[in-house]
C-alpha cells in the first residue's frame, strides 16, 4: 500500500518526531510504501530512509518547481521510506519555541496570516506533487490539528486520518481561538482522529464543538520499540552508558545535532559511576514538564539512597532556571531557591508567575533539607539533547524514571518506554500519563502504592517518598517487577499494532473512544 504521512518537523529529538520516524520505519516493516513529508535536513544519514525528494528553494505556492528524488539505499524488504521536504524557507511555524537547526522558530500565535497562508500552500503544491509522483496514495495520515490537516483537506489526498498529539491543541488552539477554523476544516474531511488518550479526546471535543469528532475519534497511541527499551541483565547497566558515553565521544565533531557532546561525556561518565542508583528524566526542560519538582525531591531521594544520581535528559527554555535551582538546592541556599519559585514561569521567558507546587514546598520544609541538599551536591547531571536511539541505551541502564508533567499529556510516551525497559516509570497522575500508569497499575498490581503522583501542594515530598519505595526495595523484587512492567508495555504497545491502527484509521475504522 501506498501511505503518505504529513509531518513538518524533524525525524528526532522529541515526542512528534520520534512518533513518526517509528511509524514510518514499522510501516516499511509491515511491507508498505512510505511517502513522508517533513523537515529533517539529516534524513539522509537515517539507515531507514531509503531516498529523499527536494524542491528548488519556493517563492511561493504557485512557484514550487520540480520535485527530483536521489535514491539512497536499496529497502531491506518490501518496504520503503523516502523523506520529501518542501521548500517552505527558513520560517519554522511551532507550537513551542525552541532551537531549530537551520530554521528560524516560530510560535504559531505570532505568525501573520500571510506566513500561514505561505507556509500552508508550499505543503500543499508538495503533496499534490508527492501524490502526483507515485501515482495517488491508498492512505494519509496528518499530523496535529494544524496545519497537517488542513495540508491534506486542500491537496484533495483522500482518505487521510488525522493524529492529535496533544501540543497543538493545549499550547495553540486552545488559547488562540483565532486556529480554530483551520483545524476544523482539516478535521472535518479526515476520515477519523487518533488520539494517545481519552483526556485528550475530551479536550478535543471540547475546543471544537459540534463537528461529530465524537463519532471518528479513535485510540491511536504512540508505540514502543520493545528491543530497543527492553530490560537489562544485572551487571550490564555500567557497560551499556559506558558504550553510549564512548560513541560520543568518540564520534566527529558535528553542529549538526545542536548539543554539546564534552556534557554530554561528561553527564554519562557521572551517571556510569553512581555508587547507587541510578534515577533519570527525559524531556523538554521546561516549566509544564514539572522537572522543578524533581529538583527540589532530589536531596531527599539522595538523603535516602547515598551515592544515588539523577540524570536531566533534554533541552529547552527553563534549562538555565533549573540550573539556578539545582545550585540552590545543592548549596542548601533556601532564599535562592525560593525566589527562584517566586519568579517561576518568568525564567522561561515569560510572565513572573510563581510556581505553586514548588513554592508551597520551600515555604514549609522537612527537617534537615538544607544539609541533605548540600549532601547531594554534584549528583545531579545534564546531559543536554539525546538521539532517541541514544536514549534507548540509558533509559534500561537507569533504576527509575520521574516525569512530573503539570501540564496535560496526550500519552506518556517516556513511561511506556521506561516501562518496557523494565524501569518504573514515577508519573503525575493526570491526562495521558494516568492512562498509561493505569494500564500497568491494573496488570502489575504491585505498583500502584509508587507509579502515580497526585498534583498538589505535597507534590515534591510525595514524589521524593514514592522514588525512595521503589528503590527501598529489594534488588530481586524490582526485577521481578521489572519484568513484568516490561511485559505489559510489550502487550499494550508496539509500533507494529500502531501502524495497523493508522491504516485502519485513514479508512475510518478506529476502536472508538468511550464518550463517558
Amino acid at each position: 500500500m501506498k501511505i503518505l504521512i504529513f509531518h513538518g518537523y524533524l525525524l528526532r529529538g522529541t515526542g512528534s518526531n520520534i512518533y513518526n520516524a517509528s511509524l514510518a520505519s514499522a510501516l516499511a516493516g509491515l511491507g508498505h510504501e512510505v511517502h513522508l513529508l517533513c523537515q529533517d535536513k539529516e534524513a539522509e544519514n537515517l539507515d531507514w530512509v531509503n531516498a529523499v525528494g527536494t524542491w528548488p528553494d519556493s517563492a511561493g505556492p504557485d512557484s514550487i518547481g520540480e520535485l527530483s528524488v536521489e535514491e539512497l539505499r536499496a529497502p531491506q524488504g518490501k518496504g520503503s521510506v523516502t523523506v520529501y521536504r518542501p521548500p517552505i524557507g527558513k520560517l519554522l511555524p511551532v507550537y513551542v519555541e525552541d532551537p531549530y537547526e537551520g530554521f528560524e522558530a516560530r510560535a504559531f500565535p505570532r505568525l501573520t496570516d500571510e506566513e500561514i497562508d505561505f507556509y500552508i500552500g508550499t505543503n500543499v503544491a508538495a503533496a499534490q506533487a508527492v501524490d502526483r509522483r507515485v501515482g495517488g496514495v491508498e492512505a494519509a495520515l496528518a499530523n496535529h490539528l494544524i496545519m497537517g490537516p488542513v495540508i491534506l483537506a486542500r491537496s484533495g489526498i483522500r482518505p487521510y486520518a488525522v493524529k492529535n498529539h496533544g501540543s497543538d491543541l493545549e499550547y495553540t488552539i486552545k488559547p488562540n481561538p483565532r486556529f480554530i477554523p483551520w483545524a476544523t476544516e482539516g478535521v472535518e474531511s479526515a476520515a477519523a482522529v487518533l488520539v494517545g488518550s481519552h483526556h485528550t479526546a475530551a479536550s478535543m471535543w471540547e475546543a471544537l464543538p459540534g463537528l461529530g469528532l465524537e463519532e471518528k475519534t479513535g485510540f491511536g497511541p504512540p508505540g514502543v520499540d520493545t528491543e530497543a527499551f527492553a530490560p537489562l541483565a544485572p551487571g550490564e547497566h555500567e557497560a551499556r552508558i559506558a558504550e553510549l558515553r564512548e560513541q560520543i565521544e568518540n564520534a566527529p565533531p558535528s553542529d549538526d545535532f545542536g548539543r554539546d557532546e564534552d556534557e554530554a561525556v561528561a553527564s554519562l561518565a557521572e551517571f556510569e559511576a553512581a555508587e547507587g542508583p541510578r534515577v533519570i528524566f527525559v524531556g523538554k526542560l521546561i516549566v509544564s514538564k514539572g522537572v522543578d519538582l524533581i529538583v527540589a525531591a532530589w536531596p531527599l531521594i539522595h538523603q535516602a539512597n547515598p551515592g544515588a544520581r539523577l540524570l536531566l535528559v533534554g533541552f529547552g527554555a527553563y534549562e538555565m532556571g533549573l540550573r539556578a535551582l539545582v545550585t540552590a538546592a545543592t548549596d542548601g541556599d533556601i532564599d535562592s531557591a525560593r525566589d527562584i519559585a517566586r519568579v517561576g514561569w518568568a525564567l522561561e521567558g515569560g510572565e513572573e508567575k510563581p510556581l505553586e507546587y514548588l513554592t508551597a514546598f520551600f515555604n514549609d520544609l522537612p527537617e534537615g533539607y538544607a544539609e541533605a541538599g548540600i549532601a547531594a551536591a554534584g549528583s545531579i547531571s545534564f546531559a543536554g539533547r539525546l538521539e532517541h536511539s541514544e536514549v534507548a541505551r540509558v533509559v534500561p541502564a537507569s533504576d527509575s524514571m520521574i516525569v512530573p508533567s503539570t501540564f496535560p499529556e496526550a500519552f506518556g510516551m517516556v513511561a511506556a518506554e521506561a516501562a518496557a525497559s523494565g524501569v518504573l516509570p514515577v508519573c503525575a497522575e493526570h491526562s495521558g500519563l494516568a492512562e498509561v500508569t493505569a494500564t500497568l497499575a491494573e496488570e502489575v498490581p504491585a505498583v500502584k502504592p509508587m507509579i502515580g503522583l497526585p498534583l498538589g501542594p505535597g507534590a515534591v515530598a510525595e514524589l521524593g517518598g514514592k522514588v525512595n519505595r521503589w528503590l527501598a526495595l529489594e534488588e530481586p523484587e524490582r526485577r521481578l517487577i521489572g519484568k513484568n512492567i516490561a511485559e505489559s508495555a510489550d502487550r499494550n504497545w508496539s509500533w507494529q499494532g500502531v501502524a495497523r491502527d493508522v491504516i485502519s484509521a485513514s479508512a475510518g475504522e478506529v476502536r472508538r473512544v468511550d464518550q463517558a
